[in-house]
């Protein structure tokens, strides 16, 4: 069957249009509906030459030679260090023009939906000669662990040398696994194409730009877009489809870290965390005692254990502020000139250097996201133009990683010891706090998590946004059913992982913030020794907090620091009016979503009742202190 053209081509009489060689190497693959896509798009964009990527050396550095070709990436000093720029109105995901294709058009709460017939059509209308004198690239990859019954397979359509050159990075090559298991493999189809670019070789039409996802179809089309979060198929198009693959299966994917935190007598606990962008999800990791994974985690119950992997192998992070003090892992080896690294969104000056928002020194005349640049420019409404995107990335393989733990392959995953879930809140959510227990994490932690707005999404900087999980933008199904998952994905487990909240960006009194950003470290301590049931805490309506000794020894012993009785105080005090509207915010938005499961609101019902007691017996702000009942 035609996914868009409404017709089955004949992909050999397709195909023979293209070099012998580039189609040999397709049709060594034995699935049939892997041919039919690949000829249904090449004849619906019209390319004029087909590249298929093997994964052998040879073809990686091709990939990598036709991204300086054409000028998607420019070369810096360092012959593997290489820069990318998206243009000024392409940098970050479109949330508006990001659809996912339903079946009628039904309304799926809270996701931006669209009737399948009609996005299919759509998509198929701008794809038509989208790639005349261009070059298709075809590439295979691995979306988890060679070998791991996590593992997902997908196959990326572009016309971008830069997406592939990512995808290199980020994954796995699948190219041999396809060969040998051909049409058993069921995959993932991902397919891109840059559309019309300006003299400056950015989108010219991103009016135009669409990012459709096909649960239905197990696929994606993004169309007028360079931006890796829009085009860069096996990243967040793809937690998209193995969601609602999960959700149907049982199993959760998760946009979650992967960590291991090492305990007494040299002990490893994992951890996964959810984090919205630019939150500290991967100043998170870096700091942890082994890194799995930076973002992305498949979860599954083998044996009555929940057990992650990692679908990646590489990092595409934020750049801003990473500096050698605070980040010494990650600056390391971003400036390794031994280590590919593709930079987007950064400033290129003109002797070669790559520069960013909190790497030493000052900025010199060259190159940004939005052209010729130099100190002091200003844009056309008089503002200064900053050097650097706030949300300018990275994109560099984890093989790089000193921490990068042993397990990064084990292709049964690790076990999760417990699930964090963490937000940017100036005013509420206390630094780190344990869940009652994994339902009431879930819940109060998981499914309420809002935070403060960052650079990575088009819009306002600083709202208040509601993100369960820190995965909304990314959810083809309700949160509410999203939810319920979580709920029923525990009751296979004999062994349930702990649930914490964490929050770095709390400010006390005088508006400045509370914590340091090495005090995560601290944090996962904390909740390294609270899974295995080594310190006590102090409970309160929302959760156990730390006891104020076992905190001032973390701080002492792990970053030889002084912590007060003042500012442990002012961390932990349960801020009631604060906790009550958070809650009340959220409660409202699931008691209007029709599949939220009543335990959830039972929850965070029980959790505001158990607040205002509080509040009527020791006032608004109650010391931790005074909930130490030891």
């Amino acid at each position: 069957m035609s996914r868009l053209a409404g017709r089955s081509p004949d992909p050999l009489e397709i195909l023979a249009r293209y070099p012998r060689e580039q189609v040999e190497r397709l049709l060594r693959i034995p699935n049939e509906r892997l041919h039919r896509d690949v000829a249904e798009i090449a004849e619906l964009a019209k390319p004029s030459s087909l590249f298929v990527h093997t994964g052998s050396p040879e073809d990686r550095e091709y990939v990598r030679r036709r991204a300086l070709e054409r000028r998607e990436e420019l070369p810096s000093k360092h012959p593997k260090h290489t820069v990318h720029f998206d243009g000024p109105r392409d940098l970050a995901r479109d949330k508006a023009n990001t659809r996912i294709l339903v079946a009628g058009g039904r309304e799926v709460p809270l996701v931006n939906t669209l009737d399948r017939d009609a996005g299919l059509r759509e998509v198929a209308k701008l794809l038509e000669g989208v790639m005349e004198g261009r070059e298709m690239l075809v590439a295979f990859y691995l979306y988890g662990p060679l070998g791991s019954p996590f593992t997902l397979y997908g196959v990326q359509i572009t016309d971008s040398a830069y997406v592939v050159h990512s995808e290199d990075i980020l994954y796995r090559n699948g190219y041999s696994a396809f060969a040998e298991r051909g049409g058993g493999i069921e995959y993932m189809l991902f397919v891109h194409a840059t559309g019309a670019l300006d003299e400056n070789g950015w989108c010219r039409e991103v009016e135009k730009r669409r990012v459709y996802i096909d649960p239905e179809g197990n696929a994606t089309y993004s169309v007028n877009t360079q931006y890796a979060g829009n085009t860069v198929g096996l990243k967040k198009l793809a937690l998209r489809l193995a969601v609602y693959k999960g959700f149907r299966e049982g199993w959760l994917a998760e946009h979650m870290f992967i960590v291991g935190v090492k305990g007494p007598g040299g002990r490893i606990s994992y951890f996964t965390g959810a984090f919205p962008a630019g939150c500290g999800k991967t100043a998170t990791a870096m700091i942890a005692d082994t890194v799995v994974g930076d973002d992305l985690a498949l979860v599954r119950e083998l044996e009555g254990e929940a057990r992650a992997v990692n679908p990646e192998v590489g990092m595409f992070g934020i750049i801003d502020d990473v500096n050698p003090e605070d980040d010494p892992e990650i600056y390391r080896v971003l400036t390794d000139p031994e280590a590919e690294v593709i930079f987007s969104n950064v400033l290129l000056t003109e002797e070669g250097d790559v520069w960013w928002r909190g790497k030493p020194g000052e900025p010199r005349k060259g190159l940004n996201y939005a052209g010729p640049w130099w100190p002091g420019k200003l844009d056309e409404q008089g503002r200064e133009i900053p050097p650097s995107h706030p949300n300018a990335r990275f994109t560099v393989s984890v093989r790089h990683l000193a921490k990068l733990d042993p397990r990064i392959d084990d292709p049964l995953g690790v076990p999760v010891s417990a699930f964090v879930f963490g937000g940017r809140d100036s005013t509420a959510w206390p630094p780190v706090e344990e869940a009652f227990d994994w339902d009431h994490g879930i819940a109060t932690k998981g499914a309420a998590l809002e935070s403060e707005r960052t650079a990575a999404v088009l819009g306002k900087v600083g709202e208040v946004e509601f993100n369960p999980f820190a995965i909304l933008d990314f959810l083809p199904i309700s949160p509410g059913a999203f939810a319920e998952l979580h709920f029923r994905f525990a009751r296979r487990l004999r062994k349930v992982p702990k649930v914490f909240g964490v929050n770095y960006f709390l400010r006390g009194r005088d508006g400045k913030y509370l914590a340091e950003k090495r005090d995560k470290r601290v944090w996962l301590k904390w909740m390294e020794l609270r899974v295995h049931g080594d310190v006590d805490a102090v409970e309160t309506p929302t959760g156990r907090v730390p006891v104020y000794e076992d905190l001032r020894q973390l701080f002492d012993r792990e970053l030889g620091k002084e912590f007060s009785e003042r500012l442990y105080e002012e961390m932990f005090a349960v801020r009631i009016p604060q906790q009550l509207a958070k809650l009340e915010r959220v409660l409202a938005i699931y008691e209007r979503i029709p599949d939220s499961p009543p335990l959830l609101l039972e929850i965070l019902r029980e959790q505001g009742k158990r607040l205002k007691e509080l509040r009527a017996e020791r006032g608004d702000w109650v010391s931790p202190f005074a909930l130490d009942k030891r």
